[in-house]
């Protein structure tokens, strides 16, 4: 009798363990229509298999090579390998395919790979696509892709799941883009792990900040990198939206990575409490990274005693980003022993950013000769903020020369803090087109400083145009100067004083000297005295001379003479000539012309030309009424 391809037993149904490895698809085999781990009690499930095996028996007695398949997978299934292979080696020669795999199975778990290949052959020849994906692994084991893919690829066309994942995981090593198709046909059955390689796949071709290397199966990044890609970009839309669709079915399949990715996309989103869930899910599920994650969420929300039980969970599970961020909890505290002891274990653990938190920790206690050992190690293993933290340390320790290469480095490797401490360095040396290139390089990247820097230059050379957009920059940035100067800009224009009057208000609210004295000067044009008195007195009571003079300008005109003669005092004594001057003049008018001639001599002495001539011919006026 012949293979019959058409019968299929337990054994196609219900594998024995498939795919094994964190996160992937495993089946223990169950009597079809009862899955393991339902609510049947003990007692009646043994009565059920009783009542099956006595049944196989029987009708193996009348030699039915479908009841000997049966009967041999039931006993393959209790783990009684001798009489299983008796029922199952009968049924093969009477032609059952099952009965092929399974004792292919058998043979492979008995350790005889070889012999249980050409059984799986057997069976896959006659049709059957659980011996076909399992002689595909076979030959993928011993390094036969082509054997593998051919085994798989039957497998997969059949219709057979975990055939499909194979495929596509054999394919997706190879950067084959078919992979795709298979990890899709093996998720669209169901297949977990397929539907988070999926997702992954589609993820990586969601907007992003950065690239996201991806690898099979997904990259061990930290939630630190997910959660910055999560936020770098994007939308919802296309491949994140049908990615978000493939972790939701791995993650409620019980994948704690996919959970732990899908956590990451709702957080973006603004979803905060979904994410949570997810995160929750995942981490109890073992996931230390969603631990990790679900802490920086709670800390967010101000639960700082909850976001630390999270993170020293996972920090004792080896996560490194949460032992970090415990031992910033613990700084922020005070508690700088505690804060050493995390980052020693995020150092441990293989994180290089403890390292970095520790000199940080060190600079702060002003340890700097530790600080700089600790920044050092960090930069050596490539941490950029640590090559431009130790630089900083060298430029302000007069070691110019030593900081000026750690400044490169980290600058060439993506710090802007860098690239911007590398501008000062050469505008320091009067090095002013070296100094422009870096600044424009840190511009270009968002540094707001830079920014500012850049359009200063502008300036300079007479481009506004240029200027202008640079300075728009680094006000997006908060930048109080950039504001005022912007404002400066356009005050040029009348057409454009209202824009104008919103930037110098900007900066002046940001406490701005000049910008309050301009912004003081333009609503005063108008008329508006109380809100220029506001404005003035916001820059004089800063130190600013020309906002003092100014108020004492408004109260003089508003009749308060005395108090303005105060506010030009000040601004006299800060070496504003023209309120020396102004307080000549009153002490004149008073008749004190002694007081007069010193304000006069004060007047001529800080200037400007104008002010000092008519300080000068006032002196001499007075002079003759003393001698006279």
């Amino acid at each position: 009798m012949g293979l019959m391809g058409d019968r299929t037993t337990l054994w196609e149904t219900g594998r024995l363990v498939e795919a094994p490895g964190d996160g992937s698809e495993q089946e223990l085999p169950g009597v079809p229509g009862v899955r393991p781990g339902t609510a049947d009690s003990a007692d009646a499930g043994d009565a059920a298999d009783l009542e099956l095996e006595t049944a196989r028996r029987r009708a193996a007695e009348g030699g039915d090579p479908a009841a000997l398949s049966m009967l041999g997978a039931l006993l393959l299934r209790r783990g009684d390998l001798d009489g299983a292979e008796r029922h199952l080696r009968a049924a093969t020669a009477e032609g059952d395919r099952s009965a092929a795999n399974n004792l292919g199975v058998l043979l492979h778990q008995r350790g005889y790979a070889d012999e249980a290949a050409g059984w799986w052959r057997i069976a896959a020849v006659a049709g059957s696509p659980a011996a076909a994906h399992a002689l595909g692994r076979y030959h993928r084991e011993r390094g036969d892709e082509p054997a593998a893919e051919y085994w798989l690829r039957q497998s997969a066309e059949s219709g057979h799941a975990l055939g499909a994942y194979a495929l596509a995981d054999l394919l997706e090593h190879r950067s084959d883009v078919g992979a795709e198709r298979w990890f899709r046909a093996a998720a669209e059955r169901g297949h977990r792990e397929a539907a988070y390689r999926l997702a992954r796949i589609l993820d990586g071709r969601a907007p992003r900040s950065r690239a996201e290397s991806l690898g099979p199966g997904g990259v061990e990044t930290s939630v630190r990198e997910l959660r910055a890609a999560a936020a770098g970009g994007r939308d919802g839309s296309g491949p994140a939206r049908e990615a978000e669709q493939w972790y939701r079915q791995a993650a409620a399949r019980g994948h704690r990575r996919a959970a732990l990715h899908l956590g990451t996309l709702l957080e973006a989103r603004g979803e905060s409490q979904e994410a949570a869930r997810w995160y929750l899910t995942s981490a109890k599920d073992g996931e230390p990274r969603a631990a990790c994650a679900l802490g920086f969420l709670l800390r967010d929300a101000g639960d700082t005693d909850s976001a630390a039980v999270w993170w020293r969970r996972a920090a004792q599970e080896g996560d490194g980003n949460a032992a970090n961020a415990l031992g910033a909890l613990h700084a922020d505290r005070g508690e700088s022993q505690e804060a050493e002891r995390w980052y020693r274990t995020a150092l441990d653990h293989g994180d290089v950013n403890g390292a970095y938190n520790l000199g940080l920790l060190c600079a702060e206690q002003g340890r700097t000769a530790q600080a700089e050992q600790w920044y050092r190690r960090a930069a050596y293993a490539g941490h950029k903020e640590a090559a431009n933290a130790l630089a900083v340390l060298l430029l302000q320790g007069g070691d110019a020369a030593g900081a000026e290469p750690w400044f490169s480095k980290a600058a060439e490797a993506g710090s802007v803090d860098a690239a911007f401490n590398l501008g000062i360095l050469y505008a320091g040396r009067d090095e002013d087109r070296t100094a422009f290139q870096w600044y424009e390089r840190a511009a270009s990247a968002g540094h707001t400083d830079a920014a500012l820097q850049v359009a200063m230059a502008h300036l300079r050379d007479g481009d506004e145009e240029a200027a202008e957009r640079h300075l728009r920059v680094a006000v997006r940035g908060g930048s109080a100067e950039a504001a005022f100067r912007l404002g400066a800009l356009l005050d040029r224009d009348e057409e454009a004083r209202e824009e104008c009057e919103e930037w110098y208000g900007r900066a002046a609210r940001q406490g701005h000297r000049r910008a309050q004295v301009r912004l003081g000067m333009l609503v005063a044009e108008r008329g508006d005295v109380v809100e220029a008195a506001h404005w003035y007195r916001e820059a004089a009571e800063a130190g600013s001379r020309n906002g003092a003079f100014n108020l004492g300008l408004l109260l003089a005109r508003e009749g308060s003479e005395p108090e303005a003669a105060l506010w030009w005092a000040r601004a006299a004594e800060s070496g504003h000539g023209r309120a020396a001057l102004r307080l000549a003049l009153l002490a004149a008018r008073r008749g004190d012309l002694t007081e007069g001639r010193h304000w006069c001599d004060r007047a001529v002495a800080l200037g400007p030309p104008e002010v000092a001539e008519r300080a000068a011919r006032l002196r001499d006026a007075l002079q003759q009424e003393l001698t006279a």
